[in-house]
């Protein structure tokens, strides 16, 4: 699993990792991203069962295991978090952070040591080590209980499912012609967002958002102007086509 570090603070650095060439090829291919302060590690979006010895290794070229304190994960999917029962086998003391709705299912994943601190719908602030990071509600974006995490000193956006991309292969980190990557996004956004009126206020509540990187759980990664052309995309875009389809 390729990781890196991407962006780095005064006391905190984001480090990605993905691009694993040695997954299953029909599991979807996903980012997960960890945010590293002096004394302690978070994960956002942990991963799949299937992912986990080599998230787990690559976590561990950060940090020792005693300072991966935290996991995040935005909703319920298990390609997110079904990783759990093995991260709390291994990291008894830590603490996830996810959407309160989502507790009685999460814990089907296996969960008999680590704290689970629950996310109320209008969201907060999650505390590393003096590094405040924003959680944004992004409820019905693919998931009704569903969180982003901001972080406004570096300008990131974690955005999730939103802004993910199928693309094949193993593409580069980053956006490089944002017109021609909008066909790796298309199907994703109009069958997986169910609900445009959840889709629109998801975008009014980020525009207000000073974004430098919007960063997904799949594809490639938004910077600069790039960010602002993907939320105008998404808002012309109408979602929910499975309705459509049923209803001919």
């Amino acid at each position: 699993m390729h990781s890196e570090a991407l962006w780095q603070g005064k006391r905190h650095k984001w480090i990605i990792c993905g691009r694993d060439t040695g997954k299953p090829q029909k599991i979807i291919d996903t980012n997960q991203y960890m945010v590293r302060t002096d004394r302690r590690l978070l994960i956002l979006e942990p991963g799949g069962i299937e992912l986990f010895s080599a998230m787990l290794a690559c976590a561990l070229d950060w940090a020792p295991i005693h300072e991966i304190t935290d996991l995040f994960a935005s909703h319920q999917d298990p390609d997110i978090i079904s990783s759990l029962g093995l991260w709390d086998q291994a990291l008894p003391k830590a603490r996830l952070h996810a959407p309160w709705l989502w507790e009685g299912f999460i814990r089907h994943f296996g969960m008999s040591h680590i704290e689970y601190v629950a996310l109320p719908d209008e969201g907060g602030v999650l505390e590393l080590d003096g590094v405040n990071l924003q959680l944004i509600p992004a409820h019905y974006m693919h998931s009704s209980g569903n969180f982003n995490v901001y972080d406004p000193e570096l300008k990131i956006l974690m955005s999730g499912d939103i802004g993910a991309s199928l693309e094949p292969g193993q593409p580069p980190l980053f956006v490089e012609n944002f017109k021609e990557h909008t066909r790796y996004m298309e199907l994703f956004h109009k069958r997986w967002m169910p609900s445009n009126t959840a889709k629109n206020d998801w975008v009014s509540r980020v525009r207000r958002l000073d974004i430098k990187y919007m960063a997904p759980q799949h594809g490639r990664i938004f910077k600069g102007d790039d960010v602002g052309r993907f939320l105008d995309w998404l808002e012309q875009l109408e979602v929910g086509s499975a309705l459509r389809t049923a209803n001919r």
